[in-house]
């Protein structure tokens, strides 16, 4: 889980923004919790086996003392990575650090100190009760009802010695003349108390998620991460000791109970679509291969290519030469890293063309956190053009796309998802249940001030008036991985690659247009937040997306299908190469991708025998991005070789300066990732790709056309 900066969550854990005492105090509080419940579950489970506790006041303490070796052990570990970590990726100074383990101390010491405090007060009580019996046990069935519990002829482990407090041993007592039903009884009323405190913690959580739209109750993943195992551990074991034999069959009644309810949709925990409409369900489109045919015939394509056509002409006006370069951004998937590293690099193009690289540009499209970098820093180049006071290079708007959204992610999923899954919210006037999807797009808004807040039918005047460029917002149906296109124009043309129907065999549409085929479920409708979400849904952090066609589908990211953008890229360009050859003087395509090209980064490698057993089921897992780099390397090759225009490729690339500091695939940066990042732009290869691109820019000036096969010229850089 390094690989995705899990890591990051517990190491290095954020509150309200900051990694400071508090936020590792809510972590200590929530460990000192798991350690409880660890304590309470294996009490419950395995006490019968330390009979000799039942002659001891306070067994529990006695039992969390002895017990306490692993807790220890974790924690002394848990400190040495913490200390590497905060020094080494959040750059914190050695003394802060300190002050963080102090926090993490005192709300560890301070949940510990709640429990004993409650377990010491259980224990009086218990021993009021059975005061009647302690002096003479074998009365005990006189005094009590039989306890219904099966010990099934468990035998004592052999326990000679015991450490009574933490620094004195004593000799155990010897309990033979106990009855086994007196034994079972006090450890019972012992075991009850410990899952009442079970119970109190399932409470908590429950309340944080009812109250997660409010700062203050978004609690360090780490912490809702570790509560919620604690109580997952502390239910496991309530459910083994009360049904013992009968907990198996339990749990698969209720998985089966569960799916009857989830069919007759009586539960659906189904993450949707925000703003569309799936209460219209008499007029749901046909997610079949007739039902796509009829939305890509010959006219209707025609319809979308002259609305096209007419954008780009539009866009030509706005040029400063008769035959502009034709520019297309791709930007790769790669969450948080390619989301700043895409933003840091919009803003040196924005810097070294004078404010004027999204005028040239027509479109951005490519997949996951690239694709939220680019469209906040189109967001913010709109509200400059429309007078608002944007400084488009300004650091504080990295700071923005850098901030963290895998704490509330993973809070939600913990506090929301599985504990409390009934609150809503409304788009215009539908409905939708908040869980890890609604909770990514708040907090992606909030760290962007808000300017993402919009609809899809917010950008339509200003794109088909080419104010701003053109974005396609891919995903991927994860029924036959079709791709998903959201785009605010109608894009039926990208659906299916131009093809020679005589002389070939007709091929089915292997890309879906949104708007058209939703067109009766208010496709316009969609938050802008949620199409970046469709596109950047990374498997299990955020739900996948189901839509309402019949049947029904769902997405996940574009990265699975065109990971670089390039593959959606050549298909535009092949469906309007007529205009291009007539209208520019050639197209230049910039890539910003957050992984070195070529293939060469992170082999395969086999190094001990247990990777040859694993390898078949991971290698095209392992190598999959890099045969997508291969095979759109061809197909660019092969669109080069057959264009009548000039065509340039740029491409960035974030690189480490070293790979322990490589930032990791996720939605988190740490101080240090954030940096090296940034200072990425800056390297030697990007920065020949910024002097190549000025170099273009000023050789299109006086560039005409090159026939097909006479000169085209591609530059692939790094």
């Amino acid at each position: 889980m390094k690989t995705f900066g899990a890591d990051s969550l517990f190491l290095g854990p954020e509150y309200l923004g900051n990694v400071n005492a508090f936020s590792m105090a809510i972590v200590g509080a929530s460990i000192g919790m798991f350690i409880m419940s660890w304590n309470i579950a294996t009490f419950i489970l395995f006490s019968r086996y330390f009979r000799f506790l039942s002659a001891t006041t306070n067994p529990f303490l006695k039992y969390c003392i002895n017990n306490s070796v692993i807790p220890i052990l974790f924690l002394a570990f848990y400190f040495f990575k913490a200390y590497r970590f905060d020094q080494y990726k959040e750059l914190i100074s050695p003394t802060e650090i300190l002050f963080l383990f102090g926090g993490f101390l005192s709300g560890l010491i301070f949940i510990l100190s709640v429990s004993m405090i409650y377990f010491f007060r259980a224990d009086r009580s218990i021993l009021r009760k059975m005061m009647p019996v302690i002096s003479n046990p074998k009365s005990y069935i006189t005094h009590l009802k039989p306890i219904q519990e099966v010990y099934h002829g468990a035998t004592t482990l052999k326990v000679e010695v015991y450490f009574e407090t933490p620094f004195r041993i004593r000799a155990v007592r010897d309990v033979s003349h106990y009855t086994d039903d007196f034994v079972a009884t006090i450890f019972k009323k012992h075991h009850f108390a410990a899952i009442l405190s079970v119970f109190a913690a399932f409470i908590f959580l429950l309340i944080i998620g009812f109250f997660l739209d409010y700062a203050f109750f978004q609690l360090p993943a780490a912490a809702s991460i570790t509560i919620f195992f604690s109580i997952l551990l502390g239910v496991a074991a309530s459910i083994t000791y009360f049904l013992q034999s009968w907990s198996i069959p339990y749990l698969i009644v209720l998985v089966l109970i569960l799916n009857i309810f989830y069919k007759q949709d009586w539960i659906d925990p189904r993450n949707k679509a925000y703003g569309l409409n799936y209460w219209n369900k008499t007029e749901r489109p046909s997610y079949t291969k007739e039902g796509l045919a009829e939305l890509c015939k010959p006219e209707n394509v025609e319809a979308d290519k002259k609305n096209m056509r007419g954008i780009l002409d539009a866009w030509k006006k706005k040029q400063d030469s008769e035959k502009p370069l034709l520019v297309l951004i791709n930007t790769s998937g790669g969450g948080h890293r390619s989301a700043t590293f895409t933003m840091s690099v919009l803003q040196y193009l924005d810097s070294i063309t004078n404010g004027k690289i999204l005028q040239k540009t027509f479109l951005i499209n490519g997949a996951s956190g690239g694709m939220i970098g680019a469209a906040y820093f189109r967001e913010l180049y709109l509200r400059k053009q429309q007078g608002k006071n944007i400084r488009l290079q300004d650091k504080k708007y990295v700071d923005d796309i850098a901030g963290d959204l895998l704490n509330p992610i993973f809070t939600s999923f913990f506090a929301r998802d599985l504990i409390s899954p009934a609150q809503k919210f409304k788009v215009g006037p539908y409905s939708y249940v908040k869980d890890r999807g609604y909770a990514f797009e708040q907090k992606l808004n909030d760290n962007t001030n808000g300017f993402l807040d919009k609809q899809l039918k917010d950008y339509v005047a200003d794109e088909k008036a080419a104010n701003i460029p053109l974005m396609f917002f891919n995903s991927v149906v994860t029924r036959d991985s079709r791709k998903m296109i959201i785009s605010t124009q109608p894009v039926r043309f990208m659906m299916r690659a131009p093809q020679d129907t005589a002389n070939t065999p007709a091929v089915d549409p292997d890309a879906v247009d949104f708007t058209t085929f939703f067109a009766k479920q208010d496709p316009y409708s969609i938050r802008m937040l949620t199409a970046m979400r469709m596109n950047a849904t990374f498997p299990i952090v955020l739900p996948n997306v189901w839509l309402p066609s019949n049947p029904v589908i769902d997405v996940m990211d574009a990265g699975l299908r065109d990971n670089y953008g390039q593959e959606t890229t050549l298909r535009f360009l092949i469906s309007f190469q007529d205009w291009i050859k007539e209208n520019t003087g050639g197209v230049l395509v910039i890539q910003i991708r957050d992984r070195s090209a070529g293939g060469w980064e992170a082999p395969y490698l086999s190094d001990d025998i247990s990777d040859h057993a694993t390898k078949p089921f991971l290698l095209l897992q392992h190598n999959w991005f890099k045969m997508m780099e291969f095979f759109q390397n061809d197909m660019l090759n092969y669109y080069v070789s057959q264009s009548g225009s000039p065509v340039y490729k740029v491409a960035f690339q974030y690189a480490a300066d070293k790979e322990e500091n490589k930032a990791a695939l996720n939605f988190h940066l740490t101080k240090r990732e954030e940096k090296d990042i940034i200072n990425a732009v800056s390297s030697v290869s990007n920065q020949q790709s910024f002097k190549k691109l000025m170099e273009i820019f000023e050789k299109s000036k006086t560039i005409t056309p090159t026939p097909a096969g006479k000169g085209g010229n591609i530059f692939l850089l790094r």
